[in-house]
């Protein structure tokens, strides 16, 4: 009788694998796709497979009697668009095939699609394309379809499969994170185009026929110094990234970006920055020790490459004064990126002070071309410290924000900046004098044009204070928000909200451009549950620049600003809010092992941990179990393309919601079968 109960429970066993093997669920292949526009009215539809390891995806092109092969099909062709061509296909491998025993043409890991269209219809919107298509490797095959949707416009360059729109993997979040990269650029080219300006002040410019005309007397023959003067330009680049990589080794890459939206870090740069404005106006010059300088010239008298070493650095220490707070300013921006920014800062700032060294030194005649030192000098370092002093006051704005002291809200920041653009504006009309000006009868023509353009600055500025945009310097001045009247003075706007805020949801507050917004994350899902729409996070900070620009100038757009407001349910969590937690919330991250004590600490580490990001701006779309629906964006300054990844994540969670109907249709119906 136990040989009977065993001989039935191993005999059940195999029965139970067996189903549950059969039952595994294969997916070996994932599709995205591309449009890119080839003429006007051509456009070429790309279809990517990606294909697991050892499973083979067929031709289009096979016998009869074996796989299938790989079909393509277009919804109504010769409607508003027509085919050209058929649709082509990568190269592929041909070989005897084990399963169907016979000669076949397949594709191991990667294959690409093309079909070529010319639309005939210009209202023509989107393209929808299925693909039918059987995969297998040495022991099963599958057959699938794909459905896809194609969004044709002008200067378009990509779609996605929209079965695949919920299966984004780490590359495509790289694709939609494209900030990184943005910002190293935009930091060398400002860094770059202040080397120049640090040129063109009193410490530097005069030192350039100075040394050229050293390395040319002193070399035995025009190569030598040519190449002595080209190793003087690479000594400079080299001490200055040096100083950039001290920073970043002394702060840590990873943490610079959170110096950002530390409130003393940010008060502290807002001192310092109104030091360096107060010392290029003339008011005192900030110099290292001349001990320094008397060592290091000891050191360039031994000669050699390491004499001419030691000059380049007698340079950067001798005009320090000059060029110490640009190069702070510098370090202070870059550093509020994070990573390498501030070795690429100091790259670009140095490039731009050795070239001309280098460049002289090839082509001496150029020297006659110089201008003469003189009050112009004088006049582009005031006016570098004016700017100086409105960058200041937008580190003292973000810990204003950070705190919420409505201390300089938008209308007192403004104020101060026309003040600063307006004096500057007359200074460079000749209408102010300070401690170091030359007197002069009349102003050049280029003093006068600078003058024009900052006047016409100031002047733009102005309507800021009633409430216009000032899109142009969006992600400076707080956030229209933050201010006495949101709306503009006389605006009954502001008190018809008020009056309408007793109707908003629990938790919610009016947000940017007057969105239904949520501060609390479980109250906004719960909201998102309640109106059946997806839930979008946007992870940001009270002192996050691009934060503001988005806002600003990608959230106004009609077509987004739409999206936000009946789409979706806003939650915008702050990382940098300052409010203490009640002590029972307080904890200790399982993820970074750090305490989390404020509102600001508990948002990032949410963050963090669900994924794996901590750079803001950067926005989830989630469905209501809390299920990424696309892959996360970050900072995209173009509205087309955000508006995209909305439209996107939404079609996903429309389509999901649509087959849980179904389902529970289904599951309705087999009920009262």
């Amino acid at each position: 009788m136990i040989y009977s109960l065993l001989k039935k429970g191993l005999f059940l066993f195999i029965l139970l694998a067996g189903y549950f093997t059969q039952a595994q669920i294969y997916d070996p292949v994932e599709w995205d796709t591309e449009v890119k526009e080839i003429s006007e009215g051509e456009y070429q539809l790309i279809f990517n497979a990606y294909i697991e390891d050892k499973w083979h995806l067929y031709s289009q092109e096979l016998p009869e009697g074996g796989a299938l092969p790989t079909v393509f099909r277009f919804d109504n062709t010769g409607e508003k668009y027509e085919l050209i061509g058929d649709t082509e296909e990568s190269e592929s491998v041909t070989e005897y095939d084990q399963v169907f025993e016979m000669e076949l043409s397949y594709f191991a890991y990667q294959a690409t699609f093309t079909q070529n269209i010319r639309v005939i219809d210009s209202t023509l919107g989107t393209i929808n394309a299925k693909v039918e298509y059987q995969v297998c490797d040495d022991k099963a095959c599958i057959f699938e379809e794909e459905k896809f949707e194609f969004v044709i416009r002008e200067g378009t360059v990509s779609s996605q499969s929209v079965e695949s729109l919920a299966e984004d993997s780490s590359e495509e979040l790289e694709v939609n994170n494209p900030e990184e990269k943005r910002s190293f650029w935009g930091i060398f080219i400002v860094a770059f185009l202040s080397g120049f300006a640090a040129l063109l002040t009193p410490c530097v410019f005069p030192m350039i026929p100075m040394t050229v005309s050293f390395f040319t007397k002193q070399s035995k023959s025009r190569a030598a110094g040519i190449r002595n003067a080209i190793f003087y330009g690479i000594s400079i680049v080299v001490i200055y990234v040096l100083l950039g990589s001290l920073v970043t080794l002394i702060f840590g890459a990873d943490s610079l970006n959170a110096l950002s939206t530390n409130v003393w870090f940010n008060l502290a740069f807002f001192v310092l920055l109104v030091i360096f404005a107060i010392s290029f106006m003339g008011a005192f010059e900030i110099v290292l020790p001349s001990s320094w300088g008397t060592k290091i010239d000891s050191k360039a008298d031994k000669g050699g490459l390491i004499g001419i070493f030691f000059m380049a650095l007698a340079l950067a220490i001798v005009s320090f004064s000059c060029t110490g707070p640009i190069v702070g300013t510098l370090l202070v921006e870059a550093a509020s990126k994070g990573g390498t920014a501030p070795i690429i800062g100091m790259l670009g700032f140095s490039l731009a002070i050795a070239l001309p060294f280098g460049l002289f030194a090839a082509f001496p005649g150029w020297l006659n071309t110089l201008p003469r030192s003189g009050g112009w000098l004088n006049t582009v370092k005031v006016t570098l410290g004016f700017l100086e002093l409105a960058l200041a006051f937008k580190f003292l704005s973000n810990a204003d924000l950070v705190l919420q002291l409505h201390l300089l809200e938008r209308e007192i920041f403004l104020a101060i900046w026309i003040v600063i653009f307006g004096v500057l504006a007359f200074y460079l009309f000749g209408k102010i004098r300070l401690p170091h000006d030359s007197k002069v009868d009349h102003i050049s023509v280029g003093r006068l044009i600078s003058g024009i353009v900052v006047l016409v600055f100031t002047i733009y500025l102005i309507p800021g204070l009633w409430g216009a945009p000032l899109k142009i310097i969006s992600g400076f001045p707080p956030p229209l928000q933050y201010s006495e009247s949101p709306y503009g003075v006389g605006s009954s706007k502001g008190n018809t909200l008020a009056s309408d805020s007793d109707q908003l949801p629990d938790g919610a507050y009016y947000g940017p451009h007057d969105i239904i917004s949520f501060h609390d994350y479980e109250k906004g899902l719960a909201y998102a549950k309640e109106k059946d729409l997806p839930l979008l996070i946007d992870f940001t900070g009270h002192a996050c620049v691009n934060c503001r620009k988005m806002e600003e100038r990608v959230w106004s757009e009609p077509q987004v600003l739409k999206t936000l407001k009946n789409d979706v349910v806003l939650v915008s969590l702050y990382v940098d809010d300052q409010r203490k937690l009640p002590e029972s919330e307080q904890y200790v991250s399982e993820t970074t092992g750090k305490e989390i004590q404020t509102i600001g600490n508990k948002w990032s580490d949410f963050q963090i941990s669900r994924y794996q990001a901590n750079a803001q701006p950067y926005y989830v779309l989630l469905d209501h179990k809390e299920e990424k629906l696309i892959a996360p964006s970050a900072y995209e300054p173009e509205a087309d393309d955000f508006y995209e990844w909305l439209k996107k994540g939404i079609a996903v969670f429309n389509r999901d919601a649509s087959e849980s109907i179904e389902s529970l249709s289904e599951g309705s119906e087999s009920v009262f079968q």
